[in-house]
């Protein structure tokens, strides 16, 4: 063990907070953990020397500062960079399965909302995840740890055009429904029958045109209340829910 206080030159590749730190562990991510003094958590701290990990005990100003104050909970890991799955992965990794389901996201914005996002895809199922590669948030830290350790378990994959992503799709099987509020079918009106794509949009401007004209179905969430949407993982977790149980 080390004690100081130098830390990394960019925090492009760090995730901080126990249970996903864990969960980077366990999955083969982590390079090194930067631990704060006095840090109790002893199991943790086994789990990291039982797979060799560097541990280096700082100061607490130095997991704020690199977590940019958020919760780190006293550790931060040192992880490799991200790797994304390809479309044909994620794809081939659905054979055989009876009901395949896909999320594709169109410019979600927000890192938590796609961090919670995942941790849904995760608890639901979700063969895999397809976002774009420019326009929208990517992987970092704040979405791993929103996301619970739920990241180490979920495909992802970039493309740069997600129309193309789901004309790939259709000649795969799947049937492709987007959420719009726009739409005049209630999202439990409709059965999910053999592989599905979902599409869920942006948080301000929602699904694409040109993306809504090439999906098979567009289903909304009708709202009883004063309020005229939900938050995207909200209505995301709530269809992915109900795709699950439809087709049970």
């Amino acid at each position: 063990m080390k004690y100081g206080t130098a830390s990394p030159k960019s925090n492009a590749n760090l995730i901080y907070g126990r249970i996903p730190v864990r969960s980077s562990i366990e999955a083969k991510k982590a390079n090194k953990l930067l631990v704060q003094k006095g840090f109790q958590d002893e199991s943790l701290l086994k789990l990291a020397r039982d797979n060799n990990l560097p541990i280096e005990f700082v100061e607490q100003s130095v997991l704020a500062s690199l977590s940019r104050n958020g919760n780190h909970q006293g550790v931060i890991a040192l992880v490799q960079d991200y790797q994304y799955a390809t479309l044909d992965e994620i794809i081939n990794g659905c054979q055989g399965k009876k009901q395949p389901l896909i999320l594709i996201l169109d410019e979600i914005e927000d890192p938590h909302n796609l961090g919670a996002i995942i941790r849904s895809c995760d608890a639901f199922g979700v063969d895999g995840i397809i976002l774009k590669n420019r326009n929208q948030v990517q992987i970092n830290m704040t979405v791993v740890k929103v996301s619970t350790g739920a990241i180490d378990h979920v495909k992802i994959c970039q493309v740069s055009n997600v129309s193309n992503a789901i004309r790939v799709l259709k000649s795969n099987g799947f049937w492709i429904y987007a959420s719009d509020g726009s739409a005049k079918l209630d999202y439990d009106k409709v059965k999910y029958d053999g592989p599905t794509a979902l599409i869920v949009g942006s948080e301000g401007n929602g699904i694409s045109r040109l993306v809504l004209e090439n999906s098979d179905f567009v289903v909304k969430i009708p709202m009883l209340g004063h309020v005229n949407s939900l938050n995207v993982s909200v209505a995301t977790g709530i269809l992915l829910s109900n795709i699950r149980s439809s087709s049970k």
